[in-house]
């Protein structure tokens, strides 16, 4: 996986650059702005390094063009300036270019991962930079390295495994599948450090961010909180593959909004600076999560002093960009910043543009856009979908016979938003035809024929109305970040309920899990002949129909064990229960 073209030939033209620049551009290099709060005319006037679209952060018509032609003003204004430093526009497109209506949406990581396939997640990482590249995106806020040990966290999907091995395999597969092909998509390693491994209940809130709709809310429980772990373990788990990317190539880090010891990552100058810049060798830029910095103090001009002086090279601000500009200039006038650290900070953001060729390019590639949802790319997405469903359970039923006569039913069969999860045209996802694609349902009938299923959500058929096999798709509602922070870890009851009313009614039953990890499943799995963990599949469910059917085998292995109950959750508790995992790693059936 290893890529030699990450060589950077660039320095004496990095070095050349910043000799020419002021403190007013190297200050707007090491600013990141969100798209609402800025018009291009002053991003050109603050000399703005970064503007990015978070989670929902689409044009008002969202179609491909017009995302294309919302990146193209920042960057043609970018060509204005005095040294016409290109802008780097970022987005979170963490499984497919997912704020994109009509782009491909493949499976989350956690899915991804049950694939065990190194090459398939670089072609998924290659196609969704060119979807990037077709809107004028360069920079992709993934992969998430993260080793989830605690499955209660909202983010769970975004991790590969629990293992930190298999971790390690598939992102350093995904840096090369971003960064390795032409045109060069940069890919942001996330979250530095230890995200994976904070405790449930240790997020704390911060008073003075109140409002603000991504500070750390009433649901949040786990996510934004501390990792308590010693250094041993912090870096065997955790550290580990960071030092695989940056061997892969990676020339950007996002820093977590968790905790290590009680610190907050974007304060913690120690692993910033001396482990990952120093000891790890990481010569690219390290970018805050958003409005992060904020969380250090109340006193914002403490928290900027803390951040870049800790270590952060350029600040997701997302805000209120004029007021960290003018912090961060006073910082540097009164001495409490030294020019030395800027300079540093700089260097690593120009040497990131240059390595990517931005500077001769700066436009992406709108010659792209015809493939930004194709048929080619939704085939690799497919077989994401086929590759990651793992058999947990299979009494005689599967695969179907194609001449069967079929009931389907449940919450997650004929709905598209709950197959892609959260981040997925919005930030929390949301329920329903969100974009363009195919349902469960959709690929059962394509299978086999419509007239051969009778679909009811809710189980609810003519009382004469029976069949030798049942279909129920059931699952968690979609959610991101630490509103998906759960406790119980359960289906909700209209779920069960709907198995149990499909019970009655045929002689097999067949139940498909969305969920973006495992969870509690010992009544739904003893109700069931056949049970599949289809993950959070995105948008082509053909993908489930095709290993249903028997069209191709079932091939996914457990990336993250399933408790038998919450007595077992997290991880390490899990290891030490006499009773072992209901459904260990590794495990899935053919």
């Amino acid at each position: 996986m290893h890529s030699s073209r990450t060589a950077l030939t660039n320095e004496a033209e990095v070095e050349a650059l910043l000799q020419q620049m002021t403190l007013a551009e190297k200050i707007g290099q090491m600013t990141q702005v969100e798209k609402n709060s800025i018009q291009p005319e002053d991003a050109a006037n603050y000399f703005i390094g970064s503007v990015l679209s978070g989670g929902g952060g689409n044009p008002q018509n969202n179609t491909p063009e017009n995302w294309a032609q919302m990146v193209r003003s920042f960057q043609e204004a970018a060509q204005t300036t005095r040294l016409r430093i290109p802008l780097i526009y970022g987005s979170d497109a963490v499984h497919g270019h997912n704020n994109v209506r009509g782009a491909v949406i493949f499976p989350h990581n956690v899915a991804l991962g049950a694939t065990r396939d190194a090459d398939l997640v670089q072609r998924v990482a290659n196609i969704t930079a060119r979807e990037l590249q077709a809107t004028g995106v360069h920079w992709n806020f993934a992969p998430a390295v993260s080793v989830p040990q605690d499955i209660r966290w909202g983010r769970t999907y975004e991790g590969f495994s629990e293992n930190t091995e298999l971790v390690i395999t598939l992102g350093t597969a995904y840096v090369c599948g971003l960064q390795d092909h032409d045109p060069r998509t940069l890919a942001s390693v996330k979250h530095f450090v230890g995200d994976g491994g904070t405790r449930w209940g240790t997020t704390r809130s911060y008073s003075w961010m109140y409002g603000n709709w991504q500070a750390p809310g009433d649901g949040y429980k786990i996510d934004q909180g501390d990792n308590q772990d010693d250094e041993a373990t912090l870096r065997a788990t955790h550290l580990a593959p960071y030092r695989a990317a940056i061997e892969a190539g990676a020339l950007n880090i996002m820093v977590s909004f968790s905790s290590w010891q009680g610190t907050k990552m974007h304060a913690q100058r120690y692993l910033l600076t001396d482990v990952l810049k120093g000891e790890l060798g990481f010569n690219g830029f390290l970018i805050s999560d958003w409005m992060a910095i904020s969380q250090i103090d109340e006193d914002y001009y403490t928290s900027v002093v803390t951040a870049i002086n800790a270590g952060l090279d350029m600040v997701m601000v997302p805000f209120d960009y004029k007021a960290f500009i003018s912090t961060l200039t006073r910082a540097v006038e009164q001495g409490d910043v030294s020019m030395t650290r800027i300079d540093d900070a700089v260097q690593r953001i120009l040497r990131a543009k240059f390595w990517l060729g931005m500077f001769d390019y700066p436009f992406g590639r709108d010659d792209l856009l015809p493939e930004v949802g194709s048929a080619a790319h939704r085939e690799v997405a497919r077989e994401a979908v086929r590759k990651s469903a793992v058999l947990l359970k299979n009494e005689g039923v599967l695969p179907l016979a194609k001449d069967t006569r079929l009931l389907v039913a449940g919450s997650g069969a004929d709905n598209l938003g709950k197959q892609c999860g959260g981040w997925s045209i919005d930030w929390q996802g949301a329920q329903g035809e969100i974009t363009q694609g195919t349902t469960i349902l959709e690929g059962i009938r394509q299978t086999i024929g419509g007239a051969q299923v009778s679909y009811n959500e809710n189980g609810v058929f003519a009382d004469d109305e029976r069949a030798a096999v049942g279909v129920v798709v059931v699952g968690e509602a979609p959610y991101a970040e630490g509103l998906g922070d759960n406790g119980t870890l359960t289906l909700p009851a209209e779920d069960i309920a709907v198995i149990e009313r499909m019970r009655q009614r045929v002689k097999k039953l067949v139940v498909i899990l969305l969920s973006g990890r495992p969870l509690l499943i010992a009544n739904p799995l003893a109700l069931s002949d056949a049970f599949v963990a289809a993950w959070l599949p995105g948008t082509e469910g053909q993908g489930v129909a095709d290993v249903l059917f028997g069209d191709t085998p079932f091939v996914g292995r457990l990336s993250f064990s399933f408790p038998r109950s919450i007595e077992q959750v997290p991880l390490p508790a899990l290891k030490q229960h006499p009773d072992g995992a209901m459904f260990p790693f590794g495990y899935g059936l053919s």
